[in-house]
Order: C-alpha cells, then sequence, then structure tokens
C-alpha cells in the first residue's frame, strides 16, 4: 500500500492537501491518508467493477425469481456502503503496519531470492494461502454463535447480484479479507504483484455473485466459480470456498452446483415459464 500512499502523497496530498510543514513520514498523517485511500480505492473498485458486471454479465432474468427481493439491488448497495467504511478501520491499522515496514513486501525483483519464479510462486501461493483461510473463516462464521449476529445480513440475497459481493455485516467483511492481510506478513511478496492481487481478489469477489455459471467443463469441479456460490447462497452449508473448491472437498462441504445438473435458478425460472 505504500506505493499507492508515495504516489497520492507525491502528487496530490503534499502539493495540494495538507500544511508543507506536515512531513509525509508522520504516522498520523499517514494513518488518515490510508484511511482516506483504502476507502476511495474500495468504493471505486466496488462500484466499477460491480456496475460493469451488473450491466454486461448479470443475467436480468434472475430478478424474476421469486427469492429475489423487493428493491434488492439498493439494498445491497446501501449495505456495502455502509459496511465498507467500518472495514476499513482494521484494515488501515495492517496497511499502516506494511508502510512502516513490518511486512515482507519488497520493492525491486532482484529483492526476491528467486527472481521472477519467485514473484509467480508467490502468486500462486497467495491463492492458495487465502482460499485456505476464507474457507475455514466463512465456514466458521456459519456456526450458530457467529451466524445470526455476523453473516446471516449477507444471506439475505439468496439471488445474489454482483452488487451483493461487498454487502458484508463489517465483522463478516473484514475477518474474510484477513489472510489478505496476513499473507505479506508471513512470506515474501513484491508489492506490484500484491496490489494486482489486492485489485484481482476483488473482482473475483465481484465475480462470484454475478450469476454467470458458465465455468470450462474441465475445470468444473476445481473451479469455486459463481454457480458454486450460488448454491452457497441458496443452500446454506455447501461451497464454502473462495477460488477452488479444494478445502470444500477436504472438509466435506463440496456440493456439485445444480445449474450444472439442470436444476439452477435459471432452469427454475425456465419451468415457471413453461407453466
Amino acid at each position: 500500500m505504500d506505493l499507492v500512499l508515495d504516489a497520492a502523497d507525491r502528487h496530490i496530498l503534499t502539493p495540494y492537501v495538507y500544511p508543507a510543514g506536515w512531513p509525509e513520514g508522520e504516522p498520523c498523517r499517514q494513518l488518515l491518508s490510508l484511511f482516506v485511500i483504502t476507502n476511495l480505492g474500495a468504493l471505486t473498485l466496488y462500484l466499477l467493477f460491480g456496475t460493469l458486471s451488473y450491466y454486461f454479465i448479470f443475467d436480468h432474468e434472475l430478478k424474476k425469481h421469486p427469492q429475489f427481493l423487493e428493491n434488492q439491488v439498493h439494498r445491497e448497495i446501501a449495505y456495502a456502503l455502509r459496511s465498507l467504511p467500518w472495514i476499513s478501520v482494521p484494515t488501515v491499522a495492517l496497511f499502516f503496519a506494511e508502510v512502516r515496514g513490518y511486512s515482507k513486501l519488497y520493492d525491486n525483483i532482484e529483492d526476491s531470492p528467486y527472481g521472477w519464479s519467485g514473484v509467480f510462486l508467490s502468486m500462486l501461493s497467495f491463492l492458495f494461502f487465502t482460499d485456505m483461510g476464507i474457507y475455514w473463516i466463512h465456514r466458521g462464521l456459519h456456526h450458530k454463535l457467529l451466524y445470526k449476529r455476523f453473516h446471516k445480513p449477507h444471506h439475505l440475497w439468496k439471488i445474489a447480484t454482483p452488487f451483493a459481493s461487498h454487502a458484508f455485516h463489517p465483522v463478516d467483511g473484514f475477518m474474510q479479507s484477513l489472510p489478505y492481510h496476513i499473507y505479506p506478513f508471513l512470506f515474501p511478496l513484491h508489492k506490484v504483484t500484491y496490489l494486482g492481487l489486492y485489485i484481482f481478489v476483488n473482482v473475483w469477489t465481484i465475480s462470484i455473485h454475478d450469476g454467470d455459471y458458465r465455468v470450462p467443463r474441465l475445470l468444473r469441479h476445481v473451479i469455486n466459480g459463481s454457480a458454486h456460490h450460488t448454491d452457497h447462497h441458496l443452500y446454506f452449508d455447501y461451497n464454502y470456498g473462495q477460488y477452488f473448491t479444494l478445502w470444500d472437498k477436504i472438509g466435506g462441504s463440496y456440493k456439485s452446483p445444480t445449474a450444472f445438473e439442470g436444476k439452477g435458478p435459471h432452469d427454475y425460472l425456465r419451468k415457471l415459464r413453461e407453466k
């Protein structure tokens, strides 16, 4: 995140926003800047990619499904916009620790003992590490002691739209993002790669709520896509994973998507029309 903070300082904050006497490295200034940058970044990613997905990928026929709520899109967006600033508070604390040099993020490819191969391997390990972490956190949030208070609001959306992707209770939203933030404190990761992966995971979260169930046939039971996550919203106890089905299969919570078996939401709507 220090790359973004440095760019913001250089081009906007130092020349136009902050007093000349307030040093860029001063902790209070960094915390304030990170809070603003984190919120603007989250809103931009959510609204930009959510809108693109909603208008160009999401099948609006799904809005005719009986479990699609009245005024649902507005409610999803409103809930997300209320939650994101609260989610950003602990997130900023972790970004601040990164900026102050406590993580294992590095600037240059030469700083990695494995060069470019280390960068590619770190991308794969990031995906598998975060997928594992999110699986167990997500499954834990379904425990009866936590579900009603923290995770149930996200399950209001049985037939989700891309705007449901960030419509979480703040505790739920931060907990499920925690593996992304923990990774660079445990393992070396290139700063630009981390920024790219951060954008990717936000876009992926939107994509598994977009109602587009197309996945290459050979990967249908490997990639945790929108079809899998739709069944999670509909049937509750299945498909907790984020990118892959690996941990659902290990944990006994994998369910072959109903959309792949002719029993999904689109099939239900087709049967309704036939009647």
